[in-house]
């Protein structure tokens, strides 16, 4: 049973443990969307959810907490300017984890851990596809010309 146990340990080294949490809140800030495992993705949300409830309120002594336990400043400054202030609405629940299915070589259950507002790029793509028949219809143009 799980009873009075305060965080999964991953069964890693203290330090190990700590930097991993350091890299992978980077990366969940820097991309907005990361895929890891459903262990890792649990430990992580705690540690990125309480940094984002800092970071509703852009004071000196809260960007210090949270640039000790991130590793890129740049990180730090987007999380009180653009992260922060898109979740000030919102009381709690800041990520989202979604199951993608097992991984092949030893079946641990994979997720996709991503920021609640976080949208995808559709308009992207759907640019790159038009840009496609644009160029199909042009090579069509030309054909019919040379004919």
């Amino acid at each position: 049973m799980k009873h009075r146990r305060g965080f999964n340990p991953l069964e890693r080294m203290a330090a190990h443990r700590k930097a991993l949490h350091r890299s992978m809140v980077t990366s969940l800030f820097r991309h907005e969307r990361i895929k890891t495992t459903k262990a890792k993705a649990l430990e992580i949300r705690r540690t990125a959810e309480k940094m984002i409830t800092r970071a509703k309120v852009d004071s000196v002594h809260n960007r210090r907490i949270v640039s000790g336990r991130l590793y890129d400043e740049g990180m730090v400054a987007k999380l009180f300017t653009d992260i922060a202030p898109r979740m000030k609405e919102r009381n709690g629940g800041y990520t989202r984890i979604l199951k993608i299915g097992e991984r092949l070589g030893d079946a641990a259950q994979m997720v996709i851990l991503e920021l609640v507002d976080y949208k995808l790029d559709i308009e992207g793509t759907d640019k790159k596809a038009k840009k496609k028949e644009a160029k199909a219809k042009d090579k069509a143009g030309k054909k019919e010309k040379e004919k």
